[in-house]
């Protein structure tokens, strides 16, 4: 994965990180304390932000990247050209977790990621085919197309 400072990344992606940020700190996250923002840049250059919203029952907490597409989808919104995605591990950067993953593949399989520690202020810099190689998308679907 490449590694890269935040302030060498152009305007959008700086910005796409902000709201992610920005989007973490109204995180749930009471149980875990790991707060995580994420923000999707839609096609049409709308961003959709997210944050993890935890629950008792753990099973039930939902991930800030999974919490945007949710609402970006509710917004009528489907076509997404990057995300970007917050949180603090030490020196470390934090990468989606599985269901995430699958959840942009169903709308994006080859989605530029931006992972970024406010911390340290670096970002990790990927597209999703890195972290889940040979997705099962909807480009594996397609029934009775050539019926």
């Amino acid at each position: 994965m490449e590694i890269k400072d935040l302030s060498d990344l152009d305007d959008v992606v700086q910005t796409l990180i902000q709201k992610s940020v920005e989007a973490r700190e109204k995180a749930y996250c009471p149980y875990s304390n790991f707060a995580v923002g994420s923000a999707l840049y839609c096609d049409d250059g709308t961003i959709v932000t997210g944050c993890n919203v935890e629950c008792i029952v753990l099973g039930l907490t939902n991930c800030a990247e999974r919490t945007a597409v949710f609402k970006a989808v509710s917004e009528g919104k489907t076509k997404f050209t990057m995300v970007a995605v917050s949180a603090v591990n030490k020196d470390k950067i934090v990468s989606p977790c599985g269901q995430c993953r699958q959840m942009l593949a169903e709308f994006n399989p080859r989605i530029p990621i931006y992972l970024y520690n406010p911390d340290t202020k670096m970002v990790g810099c990927q597209t999703l085919e890195y972290f889940l190689p040979h997705s099962f998308n909807p480009e594996n679907v397609r029934l009775n197309e050539n019926k």
